[in-house]
């Protein structure tokens, strides 16, 4: 283990196969629910992923029977004392770690392996792909505790996801949505038994790493950025400069050569 990865205090780093990073929240005595120091980590997280050409897939998930019961509520007692430029200083900390994980190039898989609540909602939409256990459970807390929905990027991801209507009640109402509807409305890919979740997902991130590098990284900009871009000559601008650089690379005269071949390319990213 890299000596990064063994100072994080709050998520543990394994590296199962060639290119896959899986990152666990460590704190199961308190549902991997989210603090200062976690998120801080998102952010070194992040930054080191981002900057390891050889690592092609991140993979989020958590220790023990939850994903992420969101912010502590333990330090949450403190936030009403604060001033309005203290509470502002610290959702700006909150949000730079959700934002960091999102920003990554890789693809992020979450494996959600069980309630996914307020800010743990935020952090699984964080991820390009979401994958599920029956035990998974997702709700929009916040108006429970008398917050407003709109935290840490839920407010702008989950409606492109399952829509306005549906994002609208189940912030409203605060209620719990289960693995079977997360799965029937699209805020997870799949639901699979639990046991199997975690090889899984290390399935889907193994067929992932067998595409080219750039390709993936290239894609998923294109995927991101056109979610705020707002015309579709602009999207296709975006995806015309991707296609131009990618045939500039080594990746595609590659996998032409293993195509006549008809041998599997051996991408490097190049």
């Amino acid at each position: 283990m890299t000596d990064w990865a063994a100072s994080l205090e709050t998520i543990r780093i394994d590296r199962p196969d060639e290119g896959i990073v899986v990152a666990t929240l460590h704190r199961p005595e308190r549902l991997n629910a989210m603090n200062n120091t976690m998120f801080r980590e998102f952010e070194v997280l992040a930054r080191r992923v981002d900057a390891e050409p050889a690592t092609r897939v991140l993979v989020l998930t958590g220790a023990g029977r939850g994903f992420c019961a969101g912010y502590d509520l333990e330090d949450a007692e403190e936030l009403p004392g604060l001033t309005a430029m203290g509470m502002l200083d610290q959702q700006e900390l909150a949000a730079r770690g959700l934002s960091a994980l999102r920003g990554i190039k890789q693809p992020l898989i979450a494996a959600v392996n069980g309630a996914a609540a307020g800010g743990g909602l935020s952090l699984s939409l964080c991820a390009d792909i979401r994958l599920a256990s029956p035990a998974a459970r997702f709700n929009a807390a916040f108006v429970r505790i008398g917050l407003s929905a709109g935290d840490l990027g839920a407010s702008w991801l989950l409606p492109r996801l399952i829509g306005p209507a549906r994002t609208a009640e189940i912030a409203y109402t605060g209620r719990i949505v289960g693995a079977e509807e997360a799965e029937a409305i699209g805020l997870v890919n799949r639901v699979v038994p639990a046991d199997e979740l975690l090889p899984e997902t290390l399935s889907m991130a193994r067929a992932i790493v067998a595409n080219s590098p750039a390709g993936i990284q290239l894609s998923k900009r294109a995927l991101q950025n056109n979610l705020e871009i707002g015309s579709y000559g602009a999207a296709l601008e975006l995806e015309n400069r991707g296609q131009a650089l990618l045939t500039r690379g080594a990746d595609m005269a590659e996998a032409l050569a293993a195509f006549k071949a008809k041998r599997a390319p051996q991408f490097t990213g190049a």
